[in-house]
This record gives structure tokens, sequence and C-alpha cells, in this order.
């Protein structure tokens, strides 16, 4: 049975408002979580719970069997296409006469603050791992490149953090391209949760995995336009595939109020933390801080930059108010 609080299927934004288009016409399959589970029943779990526990956020409810039913369908699904990505390759090769090596197979993930695509980048991380054909697997996530605090607050933007422009669009995408040229090494800034700002002289070094994967809010907007009306390059261009993380807006709300409560007492506690103040917020002040942030801050940027780019994504993620997947939607081949 379908659950009818769950957003509709993503459908193309020209078809949004056209009184014959429904969700037949959509570009995606639509699977409900019993039938997309089916597909695992012959693999082996490969996690423990004491995997499970060392990979979930803060707030979140990942089970040993929501990866069963979930995450180790999806990984099956991806090592299928970085296989077939191969085979592509080697046969684009034969036809061109050339010699091309393998690039890395790029995965973008992305939704709201507080949905759990952080979570769902660090399982496919480990799952892909564990799968012969991708066992190099590296994880990077854009807040690497968010300009650091200093200039954010020199142009007057600390307080949209997270917003487009609060990142170095153009450092980015010279990583991204250098990424899929080949290229034997590419370095990341590096972001500290703890001062909430770039770690000056850190950096991860990407060399070649067999699998990079992406993740961040904004990985799937569209391409800028320029002044003279041409479009740019974006981060999503260089995805071979991309996963969406979806949940009603006023679920995903709550679970950033329940998360920012709970950090009091984990990283607010820390003397270093940029959030360090908040650790001493009696209940009543910590939760209105939690709502006037997400009501002044994330979620109009999940309305306004983030939610709109779904329909963009290869694979839509939608969860329940429990955090768990009850449906997923995967774009037509």
């Amino acid at each position: 049975m379908k659950d009818s609080t769950q957003p509709a299927p993503p459908v193309p934004e020209d078809l949004e408002d056209d009184p014959v288009s429904d969700h037949h016409r959509s570009p995606f399959v639509e699977l409900e979580r019993q039938t997309w589970a089916r597909l695992a029943t012959e693999m082996a779990q490969p996690f423990d719970q004491g995997d499970v526990e060392r990979l979930r956020g803060l707030g979140e409810h990942l089970s040993l069997r929501e990866v069963a039913e979930v995450y180790l369908p999806l990984s099956r699904l991806l090592s299928i296409n970085v296989e077939a990505s191969g085979a592509l390759r080697s046969a684009t090769n034969a036809f061109l006469g050339e010699r091309t090596g393998r690039t890395p197979y790029v995965i973008g993930v992305a939704g709201s603050v507080a949905v759990g695509k952080s979570t769902t980048a660090r399982v496919l991380q480990e799952m892909l791992r564990r799968w012969p054909t991708t066992p190099r697997v590296e994880l990077i996530t854009t807040d690497g490149f968010l300009h650091p605090n200093a200039v954010l607050q020199e142009r007057g933007i600390m307080a949209r953090k997270g917003f487009p422009e609060s990142y170095d669009r153009r450092a980015l995408l010279r990583f991204m391209v250098d990424v899929k040229s080949g290229a034997q090494e590419v370095r990341a800034p590096v972001y500290s949760h703890i001062t909430y700002d770039i770690v000056p002289g850190e950096e991860q070094v990407v060399r070649r995995p067999d699998v990079l994967i992406v993740e961040g809010l904004n990985v799937l907007a569209p391409p800028v336009t320029r002044a003279d009306g041409t479009a740019g390059l974006s981060v999503s261009d260089f995805f071979d595939f991309s996963v969406y993380v979806d949940a009603r807006a006023d679920w995903i709300r709550s679970w950033y109020i329940e998360r920012f409560m709970g950090l009091r007492s984990g990283a607010f506690a820390d003397p270093r933390s940029y959030f360090h103040r908040y650790a001493t917020l009696s209940d009543a002040e910590a939760q209105g801080t939690a709502e006037s942030i997400w009501d002044s801050i994330n979620g109009p940027n999940l309305q306004q930059n983030v939610q709109p780019t779904r329909g963009r994504a290869r694979l839509v993620l939608t969860k329940n108010a429990q955090h768990e997947v009850t449906r997923v939607l995967l774009r037509k081949v």
C-alpha cells in the first residue's frame, strides 16, 4: 500500500502544472520498500551491529534491517552500473582505436541538513568496498569547499552558510575536472565540524579510487547561467550516478531540532567547538535556538535550493517520520 503522506514522485518542471500529467508519466520507476527489499533476498548481509553503530549519524535510526533491505540492493545496483561503465569504456576505446584509462566512477549524494545523507554516503562507501569490482571507494563532502568563515564574514553571508553562494564553486569544479580527467592525485580542503571552519593546511588526498562518492547539500544544483546567457558547468555534470535522500520538510525540521538538542552534551560540550556557547542552554532555550536556526537558514535553503534539485537525481530514497526508507524512485533507463 502506498504511503499517501509521502511527497509525490518528482516530475519535470514543465509537466508539474500539466493537468494530464501524473505519476505514470514520471521519468522514475516507483518501488515500494517491500518490492525493493526483495531484490536483496539472495545477497548476504555484510554488516554487523558494530558497523551500524559506527556509521549512523546522531539522531538517526539506521538498523541492520534497513541496511539489508535498502542499502544492500542499492549497493548491488551501483556495482552493476560501475561494471557497465567499464564495459562501455572498453567498447568505446575499441571503436575509437584509443587507449583511454579508467577514471573514478562518481556518485553524488544530495539532500537536506539532518535528512541522513551523510549516513547514506558512509553506508554506501562501506558496502561498495565489499564488492569485488570496487575495493577502493573514497568519500568527500562539499563542506570542504565552503569558503572559510573569514571570507563569509567579509562578504556578509555568514548567516547563509550552506547556501550556494557560500561555496568556492570554482575550486569544487576544478576538483571534479581533475578527478574525471584521471589525475593520479587530487586534493580537497578539509572542514571541521568542531571549529565550523576550513582547517588551514589540511587536505584530503584522493588517488584514483574505483568509486568516489561526493556528498553535499547542493551537489545536484543546475549550472549557473553566465552574464551572457550561456550556462557553465555544474558539479553533477561529472556524476555517473546520483542519489537524493528525501523526506517531508516538517519531519526534517524535527530531526534537526532533535539532533541539535543531542549535540549539547556531545560536540557542543567541546571547548573548541564553534557552538560551545550552546552547551549550557536550558532545554527551552536550546529548543528555541534550534527552531530559529532552522526557520531562518536551513529551512529556506531546503525550500529554495536543495529540494528543487530532487528531480535531477537518478535515484530518490524517500523516508518516513521514523527515518526509515519507505519508497525508492529510480530514473528509467
